[in-house]
């Protein structure tokens, strides 16, 4: 057998033993921990064509764990290699064409829609065969220069000789591959944050006066992140706003609250609050305080992001939806209470389904009796990069 197929078998093997439990990457990752046999070389080419068969999502299915990697490596590659002239004969001289005139070539064998067969479930304006397009292609990094390091950031980035794009005057976008802890300091001068990450809160901002002005206190505005995660959006709300913040997060998991308080740290943030606690839960009760700013990016899907994570469009399972909505409705029952007459309470997921999306904005607005001033869908398949949805709500009540 030759190292090639090989690498076929090692991928039928790992394939078949991943049950979605964890992200792939830690599986693959455990698994050649104990396969000592394979080197850096074998672990490269194995994890690319398990990520590659991942992308075919739903497609395929009647087909061959074979046949299903080779289309998928013909597909999201375009370089010819050794490889690819062993294993895909008929299609190596290809590989590089663009990728409508591949799919145009293989459309006997395979549907491009059959990827993700749940179309009728995706937000208005985000449309089946965009989605699926997006999962053949990895998406790029992205940065954001922090305001008080511009300068030296940018310097440094036009020293490092990297194939860079800027994007406005804030936003770098790089190849996937890229290692930029080799290049930056992160979190100090830059934040790995998606495209569309870094514009949730655009809104926020433009209209920062109108929304916030009268309620700034000598403190700085009353803000609670209350699905915190790292810290991400808190560190890009202090960078956009003019105003100072007295800042509260939470989130349910202590180690991840552990993670934010070290990144915090370089990030330069010193003054803070925070708390630890399922925000969901039918029994949750904050500290004795209310906010001029909620935060919410709720947990979610993720299926915004999964050209990054692949593999967990294969274990997707529609009543994950109904879950989801529910966490989420539940969480913005709980914490808009705490929100003050006048306050801004902005909705975040990084999902692509309008049960997460829109639905859970009329519902904020319609039960929870919020007036609702902006939603969109922040789509990411133009750009490489993930797509988001915000909403944004003020209290307007008696």
């Amino acid at each position: 057998m030759s190292r090639f197929h090989s690498y076929i078998n090692t991928t039928i093997k790992l394939v078949e033993l991943y049950k979605g439990d964890q992200p792939f990457a830690i599986f693959i990752k455990s698994f050649f921990s104990k396969e000592k046999k394979y080197g850096s070389k074998d672990r490269k080419h194995i994890a690319s064509l398990c990520y590659n068969y991942f992308r075919l999502g739903f497609a395929m299915r009647n087909c061959s764990a074979e046949q299903k990697i080779k289309l998928a490596f013909f597909l999201c590659e375009k370089e010819s290699t050794d490889f690819a002239e062993k294993i895909i004969p008929e299609w190596h001289d290809k590989i590089s064409w663009p990728l409508e005139k591949k799919l145009a070539l293989v459309k006997d064998q395979f549907l491009i829609a059959d990827i993700f067969p749940f179309g009728s479930e995706l937000s208005d304006g985000i449309t089946v065969e965009k989605y699926c397009l997006s999962m053949l292609v990895q998406p790029l990094l992205f940065l954001r220069i922090r305001p008080q390091c511009k300068v030296t950031t940018t310097k440094k980035l036009e020293k490092s000789k990297l194939d860079y794009q800027l994007i406005g005057t804030a936003c770098i976008q790089l190849p996937a591959a890229v290692n930029v802890d080799d290049f930056f300091i992160i979190d100090k001068e830059v934040v790995v944050q998606d495209y569309n990450s870094q514009r949730v809160l655009n809104y926020l901002q433009v209209n920062e006066d109108g929304l916030l002005g009268s309620t700034v206190g000598n403190k700085g505005i009353i803000t609670w992140d209350c699905c915190a995660a790292s810290g991400g959006k808190s560190i890009l709300l202090l960078d956009t706003l003019k105003h100072k913040l007295d800042l509260t997060i939470s989130d349910i998991r202590p180690g991840i609250v552990m993670n934010l308080h070290q990144r915090f740290k370089k990030a330069g943030i010193k003054q803070y609050n925070y708390f630890i606690a399922d925000v969901g839960d039918t029994n949750f009760s904050p500290p004795a305080r209310d906010y001029e700013l909620i935060i919410c990016d709720a947990p979610c899907t993720g299926s915004g992001t999964w050209s990054r994570t692949p593999e967990q469009l294969s274990f997707f399972d529609l009543d994950d939806l109904k879950k989801y909505s529910g966490i989420q409705k539940r969480i913005a029952g709980n914490v808009v209470p705490h929100l003050k007459k006048g306050g801004i309470f902005i909705y975040i997921t990084c999902s692509v389904f309008r049960e997460e999306n829109e639905a859970v904005a009329g519902f904020i607005q319609d039960t929870l009796h919020l007036d609702l001033l902006h939603q969109e869908i922040l789509e990411g398949f133009g750009r490489r990069a993930d797509s988001m949805f915000v909403a944004v709500f003020k209290n307007e009540a008696d």
